[in-house]
């Protein structure tokens, strides 16, 4: 190019001599399950092999704000971190396929993953989410509706066998039809609700149906509900069949009696939503509330949708019921 009596002579800086991609952007496994999250490595045929390019894996927060070290390996130097040690390793069906499997899949393994391949002066990354097969409830403890700042949430759930949804896993779960009016925290700490049918005391009968945005609040001062997430689970999730109704403490024992442990929310969520487990039994469950599961809606049982009903949290020593109990697998 001729300019001002200057030749400039342009050349795509280093274009393509290193590039990253995933074929596809999003794998969806389950927990328990496995997943191979795709990273495929395209090198100038002209570059020198190195034998020290390096390729790392990390895992994306759910506020983007850091990253957590997932695997590393160079030559023959690898390595895997944290909660990841043990169960992920390279693909490698080939030196340049830098694709990461995860086994046994937790439900924190959740979210956005980068791929980023190192060599020389040259390197090149690739994000992939991995999204799990699950099921989205709201939830808020005995104390009652929004008494949980947002560490006390993470807590709730995880005590239910759950984390805290993310904002897209609500998203699916409003288009599967999720309809609820209290607001509750999501894992990148904004606090939001699903409304499919709006309504006066929910944003006001002439809106459109969404997700209602409080945005971001204050982890620590704020307090809401919570929207928890959980998956498959290995186990057996079951109404245990007794003579009689019972306290909560006599249902705590009757499970343990079985072999079992009094069944969690999350459990009773999973069991019904991915299994199509169907219960007209009012029982106990470990957080002190009375629910049941009911997948196929008929007279005096859910007579209008699939839903798992609440009965409250009834006064423990003296209100007796059946329980549901949940069986791990070694």
């Amino acid at each position: 190019v001729l300019s001002h009596g200057f030749w400039f002579h342009s050349v795509a800086e280093n274009s393509l001599r290193l590039s990253v991609v995933a074929e596809q952007s999003n794998v969806v496994s389950r927990r328990g399950g496995n997943a191979t999250l795709p990273c495929k490595i395209l090198r100038d045929p002209s570059m020198a092999p190195n034998r020290k390019m390096r390729i790392k894996w990390t895992k994306l927060t759910s506020d983007y704000l850091k990253e957590v070290d997932v695997f590393v390996a160079m030559d023959y130097h690898k390595r895997s971190y944290g909660s990841f040690h043990g169960r992920v390793h390279l693909h490698g069906s080939s030196p340049m396929d830098a694709s990461l499997v995860i086994t046994e899949i937790t439900l924190e393994d959740y979210g956005k993953y980068k791929c980023e391949v190192i060599d020389g002066l040259e390197d090149g990354t690739a994000v992939v989410s991995l999204d799990l097969e699950g099921i989205v409830f709201p939830y808020f403890p005995r104390l009652g509706r929004y008494n949980l700042n947002f560490y006390d949430a993470e807590r709730a759930c995880r005590d239910q066998d759950a984390i805290v949804a993310s904002f897209d896993q609500l998203y699916d779960a409003w288009q599967g039809k999720l309809d609820w009016c209290n607001a509750g925290w999501l894992s990148d700490g904004t606090v939001q609700y699903p409304i499919t049918t709006p309504r006066e005391p929910c944003g006001g009968k002439n809106t459109l149906p969404g997700i209602r945005d409080y945005g971001l609040r204050d982890k620590d001062k704020n307090h809401y509900d919570v929207f928890c997430f959980t998956s498959y689970y290995k186990g057996r999730f079951y109404y245990l069949i007794q003579p009689y109704k019972l306290t909560y403490d006599e249902a705590v024992r009757a499970c343990q009696k079985d072999g079992a442990h009094i069944a969690k929310v999350g459990q009773m969520f999973a069991a019904w939503k991915l299994l199509g487990y169907d219960r007209c039994d009012a029982g106990w469950l470990a957080d002190g509330s009375v629910r049941y599961p009911v997948s196929r809606p008929r007279r005096r049982c859910s007579p209008t949708e699939a839903a798992v009903r609440f009965n409250g949290f009834p006064d423990k020593k003296h209100k007796l019921y059946g329980v549901y109990c949940f069986k791990g697998q070694n």
